[in-house]
C-alpha cells in the first residue's frame, strides 16, 4: 500500500532582506517526503539546511512556492496554526539539547504536554522516556546527566505528543562517537515503529543512518537519492 505524502514543497525559495540588500538562501525547492521516511538533510556551512529545516518545522515561512503539510497549503495558516502543528505534530530534537537545566527529566519530558490540554501527562511522560531507555532517570535533574542521556531525554520530549514527523538538528554534533551512536539507534527505532524522521547533518556517516539523503550546495538541491549501504548505528557497520 502506498505512502501518503506528508511534506511536498513546490518551487520555494527564501530571501532575506537586510537594509534594502536581498539575500536569496533557498532557491525553488522541489520535494516530497512520504510518511514513515528517514531523510537526512546534508550539506555544509551556508548550503541553506537550517533554513530549510526552519520551513519544514514551521519556524519559517517561503518567500515564495507552496509547502504543503498533510495536503494543505501551510501559506493559508496564521501563525496561532503554526504554533498549533508545532506543538502537536512536530517533534523538535536540537544538537544543544535545550533542556531546563534544574527540572527533573519527567518535566522536561512533560512540558510540551502543558500547551495541549492533555490528560495523564505523567502516564505519557514515563512512557516516552521508557522508548528511550531512561525510565529509571525520571527524578533527576537534567544537569545530572551525561550529554548522551540529556540528548535521550530530548527525544523523549519530542515524542511525548505522538507528532506526525520528529525533526532531528545535528543531534550527535555534541556527544562522543558511542553516545551518538545509542541516538541515533534510537532514532532508527522509531523511524521502524513508523515514525517520520528528518535529520539535518553535516556527517556522512550519520546521514547513512537514514533511508534517504537531499544533498544542498547554495540552496540548491544538488542530490537526492536513497542510501545504497545504510550505517548499522549497532554495530558501526554499513548494510
Amino acid at each position: 500500500m502506498p505512502r501518503e505524502t506528508l511534506i511536498k514543497l513546490q518551487d520555494i525559495c527564501r530571501d532575506f532582506e537586510n537594509d534594502g540588500v536581498v539575500t536569496k538562501v533557498l532557491h525553488h525547492l522541489n520535494f516530497e517526503i512520504k510518511n514513515g521516511e528517514f531523510v537526512a538533510i546534508m550539506g555544509p556551512s551556508g548550503s541553506g539546511k537550517s533554513t530549510l529545516m526552519h520551513i519544514l518545522s514551521f519556524l519559517d515561512r517561503v518567500s515564495c512556492g507552496q509547502y504543503y503539510f498533510n495536503s494543505e497549503d501551510t501559506s493559508e495558516f496564521n501563525d496561532d496554526k503554526l504554533a498549533a502543528l508545532r506543538n502537536k505534530k512536530i517533534g523538535f530534537v536540537f544538537q544543544s539539547f535545550n533542556l531546563l537545566p534544574r527540572t527533573t527529566v519527567l518535566n522536561n519530558v512533560i512540558l510540551p504536554l502543558e500547551y495541549n490540554g492533555a490528560k495523564d501527562k505523567k502516564t505519557a511522560a514515563e512512557a516516552a522516556l521508557k522508548a528511550v531507555g531512561l525510565e529509571h532517570r525520571l527524578n533527576y535533574f537534567s544537569n545530572q546527566l551525561s550529554g548522551g542521556e540529556k540528548q535521550r531525554v530530548a527525544i523523549a520530549r519530542a515524542l511525548v505528543n505522538n507528532p506526525d514527523v520528529i525533526f532531528a538538528d545535528e543531534p550527535t554534533g555534541n556527544l562522543d562517537s558511542k553516545s551518538g551512536a545509542q541516538v541515533m539507534e534510537i532514532l532508527v527505532k522509531l523511524n521502524e515503529e513508523g515514525k517520520t524522521i528528518i535529520l539535518v547533518t553535516h556527517e556522512q556517516y550519520t546521514a547513512n543512518a537514514a533511508k534517504r539523503i537531499i544533498k544542498l550546495k547554495d540552496g540548491e538541491i544538488v542530490s537526492d537519492e536513497m542510501v545504497a549501504e545504510r550505517t548499522d548505528v549497532k554495530n558501526g557497520l554499513v548494510k
